[in-house]
């Protein structure tokens, strides 16, 4: 089965406060964010993986560090629109099928990948939770009396954790994301084109990871703690 991965790698990433884009920030296993991504990808889904990645501030240093693992997609106002309009250009270019998507500063553990594949498989849309952490900061999430996911923002309240970055977009849902994303405002995150593309009728489940390592890089605390993780593989 041919999987589409996007990876969104275009912000500033002003906050971890680096000369460099963030996913190409160092690891201390030697690899990059990006590089352990990619690593991971491969090795949980071979060569059936088409994957792409979203490039914005300072490309080249992006496309030059993933030439021969992936194609790209270039967000020109990668400086003034959020994650919502990088997805949006993924997936419209895209091959045919489902997407799973990262965010390109989510730092996780060998295993957590495998974890969806069921999914991906069965065709079900999804969000990648961990319902260890809820931290204000995050993307928190709820669910509905269905057990599928009802709201999903930073401005959750009361939410059961949060997504960690890691999300799947089936086959049959694509066209509606993307009409959702279309909509969304420039500066605005894709978790806004999922929530009201959930109140117009799509189903997203939210898939548990808790007892997988995951971290997403904004601070240099949150960098300390993904270079704790066991990363390796």
């Amino acid at each position: 089965m041919v999987i589409n991965v996007v990876i969104l790698a275009a912000g500033l990433g002003t906050r971890l406060g680096r000369p460099h884009p963030k996913p190409l920030t160092p690891l201390a296993d030697g690899r990059s964010i990006m590089r352990q991504q990619l690593d991971h990808v491969r090795h949980t889904f071979g060569e059936q993986a088409h994957v792409t990645l979203v490039v914005g501030y300072k490309m080249d240093l992006i496309m030059e560090a993933a030439a021969e693992d992936a194609a790209f997609v270039y967000n020109e106002l990668y400086d003034q629109t959020g994650t919502a309009k990088s997805l949006l250009k993924a997936l419209r270019l895209a091959p045919p099928g489902g997407v799973l998507w990262l965010n390109g500063d989510v730092v996780f553990v060998p295993g957590l990948l495998e974890v969806l594949v069921p999914h991906i498989e069965a065709g079900r849309s999804f969000v990648a939770v961990n319902t260890a952490s809820v931290a204000e900061e995050e993307v928190k999430y709820t669910l509905n009396a269905d057990g599928y996911v009802l709201e999903l923002s930073k401005k959750v309240v009361d939410g059961l954790g949060e997504a960690i970055g890691i999300n799947y977009v089936a086959p049959a849902d694509r066209a509606a994301l993307v009409e959702h994303l279309k909509h969304c405002p420039d500066t605005e995150y894709f978790e806004y084109g999922l929530e009201t593309a959930i109140a117009d009728g799509m189903r997203v489940a939210a898939v548990d990871i808790s007892e997988y390592g995951c971290v997403e890089v904004d601070f240099e605390p949150d960098l300390d703690r993904a270079n704790a993780l066991d990363g390796r593989g």
